[in-house]
């Protein structure tokens, strides 16, 4: 039998090792998507990295603390049982809060999650954050027994942007969680201080890096490129931008009658909330139960707090640093908090109406509410009661 040689195999082992090898970039990393494949000057990688900000600095013991968190920031050759000490925490409790053992080194950077709150580094700053939650909650309880503040305008504390903290779930790794929180791995590492092989280990806290605002010319957005060469994203509308110019009609000139109004179509509507916002913004942190008891929602610094339902004024106490917090009683035996408030315009025991202002938001970035719905004692989601 003739033997003939394999060349049609060998010239397609050939073309594709020229293909891996066209797809390899200057510096000899694969280019999976054969991005460059053909020189051709078109490049979307920049468009899905995302500029995030640094990480918060911490204080002396190395503590960063958020609203509803806190976490340490290991040195070299900190051991978790060191660290436990220098905060005032069991190295064991610590130890198991982050899936490790108390004698475990860590490298410098490392970040560990704090099971429960330690004392803030005086003098404020970034690191001086109150956790509104858990004031506010245990507002409700001091306000049955005493309760008798009355309301002055408060001292702004300033803060930073609160992180997501994700814990880390068997099979996941560094890659998936940035790609699934949309942010580059590189700063998820350098934020989290992960080692030089982005390992992570299951029942790990990670913080997610907050993105960084980004900033783009008018002439860029109006750019045009020739076929080929990509095209920039256009901005979204932007309240900076003034609308068009409103030409009203001559005096002369009839207006037209508008139909009426059907009210009875659209009072349902209006109405069928149990509750009304008490402010108008986005939800930013929404409820989870025993780790944020109510929502905080959005809402520029100054602007009006509304009572979100009819009731009295149950109590009025305040935070460690004079910040108001409001506790009104509805029927039905509930109740809705309200902190992060200044300049009170109701006192205990006063009657309030649906919609009626009962305080401001307080100043700070960003400016917020933060907002509960208790049943009794109990905490509950606030967003049925809105919607």
């Amino acid at each position: 039998m003739p033997i003939f040689p394999r060349r049609p195999a060998r010239a397609l082992l050939a073309g594709a090792a020229l293909l891996a090898l066209a797809s390899c970039d200057a510096n000899g990393n694969f280019d999976f998507d054969l991005r460059n494949f053909g020189n051709s000057g078109l490049d979307t990688s920049a468009a899905v990295r995302q500029a995030v900000n640094p990480r918060p600095e911490p204080d002396a013991r190395g503590v960063i603390s958020y609203p509803t968190y806190q976490v340490v920031v290991a040195k070299r050759g900190d051991s978790v049982a060191a660290i436990a000490n220098r905060v005032g925490l069991g190295a064991s409790e610590l130890a198991a809060f982050n899936a490790l053992r108390p004698d475990t080194v860590l490298n410098g950077g490392e970040v560990l999650a704090l099971p429960g709150r330690v004392a803030e580094a005086a003098g404020g700053g970034a690191t001086g954050r109150i956790d509104i939650t858990e004031l506010a909650s245990g507002a409700i309880d001091r306000a049955t027994a005493a309760g008798t503040a009355t309301a002055h305008p408060a001292t702004t504390v300033p803060g930073t942007s609160e992180p997501i903290r994700h814990k880390v779930e068997r099979g996941e790794t560094a890659y998936s969680i940035a790609r699934y929180y949309s942010v580059d791995v590189r700063s998820l590492a350098d934020w989290n201080g992960l080692p030089a092989d982005l390992s992570v280990r299951e029942g790990q806290y990670l913080m997610i890096p907050t993105p960084a605002p980004v900033a783009r010319s008018a002439a860029a957005t109006a750019a045009t490129t020739a076929p080929g060469q990509g095209s920039p994203t256009p901005l979204p509308p932007s309240a900076a931008q003034p609308l068009p110019a409103n030409n009203p009609p001559a005096a002369s000139a009839p207006l037209a009658t508008p139909p009426a109004t059907n009210l009875g179509s659209t009072r349902t509507a209006t109405t069928a909330a149990r509750m009304a916002m008490p402010v108008t913004g986005a939800i930013i942190r929404p409820y989870e139960k025993k780790k944020n008891d109510g929502v905080d929602i959005a809402a520029a610094p100054g602007s009006p707090v509304r009572a979100a339902e009819a009731g009295i004024v149950a109590a009025i106490t305040r935070d460690t640093d004079g910040v108001p917090i409001l506790v009104i009683r509805h029927d039905n035996n509930l109740l809705t908090v309200y902190a992060n408030i200044d300049a009170l315009t109701v006192a205990k025991g006063d009657r309030v109406t649906r919609g009626q202002v009962i305080a401001k938001v307080r100043a700070g970035e960003p400016g917020f509410v933060h907002f509960e719905v208790r049943d009794g004692f109990e905490s509950t989601d606030p967003m049925p009661y809105l919607q």
